[in-house]
């Protein structure tokens, strides 16, 4: 049985140095690209920072409530490379959380601020009890090299409609199915509108099961669509 991890691992190691994420801020004109190798990187200082630094694993919650952003996408593939569960609820109990820069208190045992700048930059005079992401993540080793994710174990919990939950083997096999279900090919650059598709299923997992690399465009600005595809050379996903 395959995991996110490992489907993540498997489109970094076919060619590392090539861009994999791409992302666009229209509001604030902001384009970052990250290579598989950079990508990386961060998924492991942060799943080091979990594992080593928290003493997190298997059965332990992320509370991660940020909206689609690169940083966004590292945190929840490192918390899924460390055998965590990943909650998008902040009303549920939760062993480390990641919330926005302007965080005022903590809201788990670890809380971590996430600033989202284009340059991750790292953020200051944050309150008693909630630390900095960035600063954190970057003092923990480039490698993960901690035990993988028990396939069997919960990748989501708290889902809408009765608050279920989903294991690793099922996030993998769901993303999958929807890669097919977008017609996302392996090797492909797709271009997605987080406007049409917020959901991460939509936006991360689905596209690197698929072994495709993105172009993330987010506040898109109206009639851009068709020229950001042309000047990425990637597919949009309707």
């Amino acid at each position: 049985m395959s995991t996110i991890s490992q489907l993540f691992a498997a489109t970094v190691s076919a060619d590392p140095a090539r861009p994999l994420l791409t992302w666009y801020d229209d509001a604030t004109g902001e384009r970052t690209e990250l290579s598989g190798a950079t990508l990386a990187n961060w998924v492991s200082k942060t799943a080091n920072l979990l594992v080593d630094g928290l003493g997190l694993g298997p059965g332990s919650v992320a509370s991660i409530s940020l909206p689609p952003h690169w940083q966004t996408a590292a945190i929840m593939l490192a918390s899924w490379t460390a055998g965590l569960a990943v909650s998008h609820s902040a009303e549920l109990p939760a062993d480390v959380a990641f919330t926005g820069g302007d965080a005022t208190a903590p809201t788990a045992p670890d809380t971590y601020a996430v600033g989202l700048h284009p340059f991750a930059l790292p953020l200051r005079g944050l309150p008693a009890g909630v630390s900095d992401w960035v600063s954190s993540a970057r003092a923990h080793g480039d490698f993960y090299g901690g035990p993988p994710a028990d396939p069997g174990a919960a990748a989501l919990v708290g889902l809408p409609g009765g608050g279920g939950s989903i294991t690793h083997a099922e996030l993998a096999e769901r993303s999958v199915a929807r890669a097919k279900e977008l017609d996302i090919q392996r090797g492909e650059r797709v271009l997605i509108d987080l406007g049409a598709h917020p959901r991460p299923l939509d936006w991360l997992t689905a596209p690197l099961a698929a072994g495709a690399t993105l172009v993330l465009s987010h506040r898109t600005a109206p009639g851009i669509l068709d020229s950001r595809a042309t000047t990425e050379r990637a597919k949009i996903i309707p």
